[in-house]
């Protein structure tokens, strides 16, 4: 399987970043080797590191040589080819190795970080405290994943070990959400259309992101009413006490709604799930980055305005922006 950012064999040339950096300030070091290492640069000799010449590192180095120079220091970004003519080992494939190398080093670290809590799913504890600490670092290691694999230009066979505790870990919460929702085949999303969906007034993120999911991937024509207690017989429930769909064992109402509709294979589905479970149940302990400023948008949209319909409509175009966003970048990993 290709990297999330694997390159073709014959990629030519390369970049090179050249850079002088004074003692003072301090920390200027220190931030050129963090940033060179987000980039996923190599040193080919001391002060001097090299890049696939791809869009996104090109101007990580540009912008990065122009803070060198303004710290004081000396920076200059170039094209180049290794041909190895001289016979000092720099060859196309001795800098592709260093790359490999590198990467099979990060995987395997990541690994040996994570082995720990992959052996410790069968540790005492209750259901959910289990389940809750499993979704926590599970979540936290593929975020951790993912940031090596979009630097993982040629594809470094060390992934397959984190892919498969990644796997583990999902499979043994999978099996423990089954435990707290019936098994049973997927709904058949016609017997849901044209339909009235009732939910609680003064919508917020899991109802918002649940009539966005409901609008958009199982009943297009789907109206909303917003109702308490017995005002709501008329029409399907959701996210409300008693409800058709709701919060069921460690699941909100959104990945309930993926879960029974059969929707879970969608990978960029299953992130939106995670993010609303991590801002509706799991705030303090978030398995995705990005949960706190879509907590903050989601924020924003209902500061706006007190009408649930509004708040739906703005939350469902800006739903509709992330799913692109996460269907385009899975899609780039497999």
């Amino acid at each position: 399987m290709p990297s999330g950012n694997s390159l073709p064999p014959q990629i030519q040339p390369w970049l090179l970043c050249i850079h002088n950096i004074p003692p003072k300030p301090p920390y200027l070091r220190a931030k050129v080797a963090r940033r060179l290492a987000a980039l996923g640069a190599v040193a080919v000799k001391n002060s001097v590191y090299a890049l696939p010449d791809l869009e996104t590192q090109r101007d990580g180095l540009v912008w990065l040589s122009k803070e060198i120079e303004q710290g004081g220091g000396k920076a200059f970004v170039c094209k180049a080819s290794f041909d190895g003519i001289e016979g000092g080992g720099y060859s196309d494939a001795h800098i592709r190795q260093l790359f490999v190398d590198a990467r099979e080093a990060d995987y395997r670290n990541l690994a040996a970080e994570y082995q720990p809590m992959l052996d410790s799913l069968a540790s005492p504890g209750t259901d959910e405290e289990i389940e809750k600490r499993v979704r926590e670092w599970s979540g936290q290691l593929r975020v951790r994943y993912e940031e090596i694999l979009a630097i993982d230009f040629f594809g470094a066979s060390g992934r397959g070990a984190i892919e498969t505790m990644l796997s583990t870990a999902g499979a043994w919460l999978a099996s423990h959400e089954q435990q707290g929702v019936a098994e049973q085949a997927p709904f058949d999303p016609e017997v849901y259309r044209n339909r009235v969906w009732v939910t609680r007034p003064g919508v917020h993120v899991d109802r918002i992101a649940s009539a966005w999911l409901i609008k958009r991937f199982i009943d297009p024509a789907a109206s909303f009413r917003f109702a308490t207690g017995d005002e709501g017989d008329h029409g399907v429930r959701f996210d409300m006490v008693d409800g058709e769909f709701s919060h069921e064992g460690a699941l909100c109402t959104f990945e309930v709604l993926l879960q029974r509709f059969g929707l879970g294979a969608d990978s960029a589905l299953t992130i939106l799930g995670q993010i609303v479970h991590d801002i509706d149940l799991d705030e303090d302990a978030p398995a995705r980055p990005e949960s706190a400023g879509i907590l903050a948008l989601l924020n924003g949209v209902c500061l706006g305005t007190d009408v649930d319909e509004d708040r739906i409509s703005a939350g469902s175009s800006m739903l509709d922006t992330l799913y692109e966003h996460f269907k385009r970048s899975t899609q780039r990993q497999l």
